[in-house]
């Protein structure tokens, strides 16, 4: 099949494109290398899966250019579109609301547009576990209500949900919205506090510890959200939303015990307050994913970090 994977260059989009073209199909990546982190990160993302010799193209364009979509269609003749792109964080949400909208909302209403266009029926959309904002009932579960968002993120990917059901239930595409929990492994972005971590404590530098160091995180490993993923492509579901994530809720402090472990370092900590727009804690409920994706995350955080640090080492090395 030919696949669109939007944000294709990033952490979770890249390992995507890996996975189909492993797989024996045509891969056709959108993603404009913004500068939220190095785009000589995403171009060597973009290298690495050139270089596979599978029927792959990049194309540099923004979401919110509908013209450079609408030629991607004509191009591509896709039979279905992984949509990842979306400018990311809690923290630089509350700094730039509007171009969290622009990009995400707008940007997600233009794919499902190009795909109604072009006659692709199958859409899967990432969604982000920041939507269940404040929820006070653990695990979190797709059917809890999701009214109590706390970034101008959350929200755009909650916009995104309500625009995925519309574009189902108007026009009748296949849509898939999937609710990531925290995504670590190696091409992790920098910014994230796993690989931010890494990288201080590992050069002797303090880490900002905002808060008690109790706050929580279901952490979920590159491949078992990439297992979700693929999952999601080979079934249809008319309109569904899945948690994908781990199941298991990790403290930060614990996290921190566990990079000290595998890099054989302890952390110079630096005590911060807690900073708005985070949220407690992020459990997931899996049981709707299990059911319908055949779902089930292999990698606990034990096993995780040490093979993220692994990767770690060979980057710092090179």
């Amino acid at each position: 099949m030919n696949f669109l994977v939007t944000g294709g260059a990033g952490f979770i989009g890249s390992h995507v494109c890996e996975r189909l073209l492993h797989s024996g199909h045509a891969v056709w990546v959108l993603d404009d290398l913004n500068p939220f982190y190095s785009p000589a990160v995403k171009q060597k993302n973009i290298d690495e899966i050139a270089s596979l010799g599978k029927p792959f193209t990049f194309v540099l364009g923004e979401l919110s250019n509908f013209k450079v979509l609408e030629d991607l269609f004509k191009e591509g003749r896709f039979d279905q579109v992984i949509h990842l792109a979306a400018r990311a964080g809690v923290r630089p949400s509350l700094d730039e609301p509007e171009r969290f909208q622009e990009v995400n909302v707008e940007g997600t209403v233009n794919v499902l547009e190009a795909a109604r266009r072009h006659g692709v029926k199958k859409v899967v959309l990432a969604s982000s576990s920041s939507v269940y904002g404040v929820n006070k009932k653990v695990p979190f579960a797709e059917s809890d209500p999701v009214f109590s968002v706390i970034s101008p993120y959350a929200a755009s990917k909650l916009a995104c949900e309500a625009l995925g059901h519309v574009y189902h239930y108007v026009y009748g595409l296949d849509v898939s919205m999937l609710r990531f929990f925290t995504v670590y492994g190696p091409r992790q972005r920098p910014d994230l506090a796993i690989h931010k971590f890494a990288k201080l404590i590992s050069a002797g530098k303090p880490i900002q510890v905002y808060g008690d160091g109790l706050t929580a995180r279901d952490y979920t490993y590159i491949s078992d959200i990439v297992d979700g993923i693929i999952a999601c492509t080979e079934r249809k579901f008319g309109y569904e939303i899945f948690n994908l994530g781990n199941s298991q809720s990790v403290t930060l402090s614990y996290l921190i015990e566990l990079l000290e472990k595998a890099l054989g370092q302890k952390a110079v900590i630096q005590r911060m307050t807690t900073q708005a727009g985070d949220v407690p804690l992020t459990f997931a409920d899996i049981s709707k994913s299990a059911e319908f994706l055949n779902y089930a995350p292999k990698i606990k955080i034990e096993e995780g970090i040490p093979r993220f640090i692994e990767w770690f080492k060979k980057q710092h090395k090179s």
